[in-house]
C-alpha cells in the first residue's frame, strides 16, 4: 500500500509520532510479530514488544481481530514502516518485583531445564535462574521449589535464584 492510499483512508504516516498511544485491531499474526491496523495504517509489533512474559508464539498473546492499544515506537517514512509496542504500555513486572523481593524466599515452579541450570517462575512474568545442579535429586519441569532471590539485575533483566535454606528443626 502506498502513501497516497494510506492518506485516503484518513491517517497519514506523517501524522504518527514516537510515543503516541493509539487504538488498533490485530490484522495478521506471523512468527516474528503482529500486524496492527490503525485507522488505515498498518503497523508492526515485533515479538520483543508484545509482552513482558515469555510466550511461544505471538498468537499466545493476541488474536486476529483483537482490539488493542499500542504505542508508536518509530515511523520510517521512506520504508513506510511503523514500529509499535504493546509492552511499553504495561508495567514492567521485573521492576515491581525488584522493589520488594531481593532476599525474599519464594515458592515457584520449574519451567525450563538447561545445561547451565534451571529456570523457576517466581512471579507474574518473572523467571529466575538457579545455576548448576544445586539440588539432589535434580528437579524436573513442573516441580514446585522454594528458592531465595539472590540477585536482580534490571539492566540485563536477569534474576538469580538459589535454593532456600531449609527451616531449622
Amino acid at each position: 500500500m502506498g502513501q497516497r492510499d494510506i492518506e485516503r483512508q484518513g491517517v497519514s504516516l506523517r501524522s504518527l509520532e514516537h510515543g503516541q498511544v493509539l487504538a488498533g485491531v490485530v490484522a495478521e499474526i506471523e512468527d516474528f510479530g503482529v500486524f496492527v491496523e490503525i485507522g488505515g495504517v498498518i503497523g508492526m509489533v515485533n515479538c520483543a514488544e508484545l509482552s513482558w512474559s515469555r510466550f511461544d508464539h505471538p498468537s499466545d498473546v493476541v488474536g486476529v481481530g483483537d482490539s488493542i492499544t499500542v504505542m508508536v515506537l518509530g515511523v520510517d517514512l521512506e520504508r513506510e514502516h511503523v514500529s509499535l509496542s504493546l509492552k511499553a504500555l504495561q508495567p514492567d513486572p521485573l521492576a515491581e518485583f525488584a522493589r520488594a523481593r531481593l532476599g525474599a524466599v519464594v515458592r515457584g515452579e520449574v519451567t525450563l531445564i538447561t545445561p547451565i541450570g534451571f529456570f523457576v517462575a517466581v512471579g507474574d512474568g518473572i523467571e529466575g535462574l538457579v545455576r548448576g545442579s544445586h539440588l539432589d535429586p535434580a528437579p524436573t519441569v513442573g516441580d514446585k521449589l522454594t528458592v531465595q532471590v539472590a540477585e536482580i539485575n534490571l539492566v540485563l533483566r536477569r534474576v538469580r535464584l538459589v535454593p532456600a535454606e531449609p527451616e531449622p528443626s
